[in-house]
């Protein structure tokens, strides 16, 4: 089961790296806590910063996601775009889901299953590599697009 850092956790992890929590930081963090589900864009965590801190801006939200990337807080993801997507990061998967992106809406959704165990065993094998982790997208069209291609 995947575990969340809870707020106070950030802002303790912030504090252990001599990091102020400041209005804005914690805006962008309860929006990423908010929406554990969602794979956001900067400029959607920005609009959504700005009911918590209406005077943030998108520079402060850049720099806030960067830090907490590199804190291993959030997790960013690019899926060929040219725009990242974050989301909270997860302690306890042993390996990463998986990610299912429309190329109609741009909607990314997860697969939790893990099918590749199997494979990553015989690759590790094989090549003698000590896989550590990995990541698979799926690129295609959900269910909305395909109903709207139907009509």
């Amino acid at each position: 089961m995947d575990k969340q850092q809870s707020f106070t956790e950030i802002q303790e992890q912030l504090e252990a790296n001599d990091l102020r929590l400041t209005p804005q930081r914690a805006a962008v963090i309860k929006v990423l806590l908010d929406h554990t589900d969602t794979h956001l864009r900067t400029e959607e965590i920005f609009l959504l910063a700005k009911e918590f801190a209406p005077d943030i801006g998108l520079a402060t939200v850049y720099r806030t996601l960067e830090v907490l990337e590199k804190l291993n807080i959030i997790n960013r993801f690019d899926y060929g775009d040219g725009q990242s997507r974050y989301e909270m990061g997860r302690d306890t998967e042993e390996h990463y889901h998986h990610h299912l992106i429309c190329l109609g809406c741009g909607e990314v959704s997860e697969f939790k299953d893990d099918l590749l165990e199997k494979l990553e065993e015989k690759i590790a094998a094989k090549c003698q590599f000590k896989i550590v982790d990995h990541s698979l997208r799926f690129f295609g069209y959900c269910k909305q697009c395909q109903d709207k291609d139907c009509d």
